[in-house]
């Protein structure tokens, strides 16, 4: 079927004089219907699709001054636990009417202020990152445009923006308390990049004051399975083999698992494999993997919650502490040995 592309798109105008109302009834339905009469709410909806016409979202934000959406600053995609939380971000932003864009940052602080000056560019009305170490031409945009933002992925009640998340520190402590109660005295810890991740930083700092001191070998590769694979292989090599592997990712704890038993090392019989986080995917490994679960899906709604109240009504959200939760699984067991 042809269609006629002469003809002059309908706007906001056209739309209030077929149904016989105001301009500003026709922005109220589509911005708040609830506030409209429903008599009036149908007359214009069928105006609407009458003249086939479709919200623009620029001429609305000219219209009102609102665009209505809030931009995510996340390190990067590949990454479920980050795809979790903006699944349930997004739906709940959905529910107070706002819309969200994501860009990535590579967990580097300058490309992150860069990403966070092109949505503000666009007209995010606030922010959601992951956190809490950011550029200072971050911090000095979001004074400038007095901006609300939030930040997930960490608590800290003391910082200069509210934070949504959990205590990374004692998670870890967590985790190494359960392979402690196990026996293990000798354990080999495997995290990812930490030099600009400051989530990966809390977890070893929590690590290296836990109480009673274990005796903790550190083994920071990429953190993707291959990364997980290759700290394997090196702990494999370690002069003093330690009885029990805790990894500060689930991602890392698979590719350990893995190598593990591509060497034919025995899990947990020879070596116990802890993770952290509790992917979807963790529960079927095989064995199973001890973990500690992070309720990033609650932190994604929580975080949506406080970024759309600050918005509508410019009042800055509390900090928020969720809490983690031991997993216990198949891949811990009591420590046969010392590891010699």
């Amino acid at each position: 079927m042809q269609r006629n592309t002469s003809r002059k798109r309908a706007n906001l105008r056209d739309v209030a004089a077929a149904a016989g109302v105001s301009v500003a009834t026709v922005s109220r339905v589509m911005n708040a219907p609830e506030t409209v009469a429903e008599a009036t709410r149908k007359k214009v909806e069928e105006a609407m699709n009458s003249l086939h016409w479709v919200p623009s979202a620029a001429a609305r934000a000219i219209n009102t001054g609102r665009t209505r959406f809030v931009g995510a600053l996340v390190p990067t995609l590949d990454n479920a636990i980050f795809a979790r939380m903006l699944a349930s971000m997004e739906s709940r932003l959905a529910t107070h009417r706002l819309s969200l864009v994501v860009a990535t940052t590579d967990n580097d602080p300058a490309r992150e202020a860069e990403k966070a000056k092109g949505l503000v560019d666009i007209g995010a009305e606030g922010l959601i990152v992951s956190g809490v170490t950011h550029a200072p031409e971050f911090y000095s945009l979001i004074e400038r445009c007095q901006l609300p933002v939030v930040s997930t992925s960490f608590y800290d009640p003391h910082y200069q923006l509210p934070t949504i998340g959990y205590d990374n520190a004692a998670a870890a402590r967590t985790a190494l308390a359960h392979l402690t109660d196990l026996g293990h005295s000798r354990v080999a810890v495997v995290h990812g990049p930490s030099a600009s991740n400051d989530r990966t930083q809390a977890r070893i700092a929590g690590l290296e004051n836990h109480s009673p001191k274990s005796d903790l070998s550190f083994y920071e590769v990429p953190l993707s399975i291959a990364g997980g694979c290759e700290a394997g292989r090196n702990v494999l090599q370690a002069e003093k083999q330690p009885t029990a592997i805790l990894c500060l990712s689930d991602v890392l704890a698979s590719g350990v698992l893995f190598e593990l038993q591509r060497q034919g090392v025995s899990v947990p019989q020879e070596k116990s494999v802890m993770g952290l986080d509790d992917l979807a995917g963790s529960a079927h490994l095989f064995p199973e993997l001890s973990t500690v679960h992070l309720p990033v899906s609650r932190m994604g709604a929580a975080a949506a919650d406080a970024i759309a109240a600050w918005v509508e009504t410019q009042k800055v959200p509390a900090a928020c502490l969720l809490r983690s939760d031991l997993v216990i699984r198949a891949s811990t067991a009591a420590a046969a040995s010392d590891g010699g």
